[in-house]
Order: C-alpha cells, then sequence, then structure tokens
C-alpha cells in the first residue's frame, strides 16, 4: 500500500475520509437548503435574488 501503511489501516482511513466527506456535505445542505422549485419564467437579469433558507426560518422560530 501506500507509504507503507496496511490494508486494514488504509481501509479505515478511506471509510473515516468518505464518511467525514459525507457528514460535511449534509450539514452544508441542510444549512443552505437550496431552493430546487424550478420558476415557470426564468428572472430578468438582476432579479434573482439568493437566502439563507436555513437562517431564515431559525430566526422566524426565534422571533415566535
Amino acid at each position: 500500500m501506500p507509504a507503507g501503511v496496511s490494508w486494514s489501516s488504509y481501509l479505515k482511513m478511506f471509510a473515516a475520509s468518505l464518511l467525514a466527506m459525507c457528514a460535511g456535505a449534509e450539514v452544508v445542505h441542510r444549512y443552505y437548503r437550496p431552493d430546487l422549485r424550478i420558476p415557470e419564467i426564468p428572472p430578468k437579469p438582476g432579479e434573482l435574488k439568493t437566502e439563507l433558507l436555513g437562517l431564515k426560518e431559525r430566526q422566524q422560530e426565534h422571533q415566535n
């Protein structure tokens, strides 16, 4: 194996890296909450506004 590491250590590190990468992607996806709706009419240039939907929902929960 690369760098003289045993197969078991290599596979453990590979699995841990893969799990950490997937967990990080999930956290980012849940935080930013992408708007997956497709508008019927595309917005004009300069009209498109992006928001942090997850943050906006949390702020509304704290206000209630």
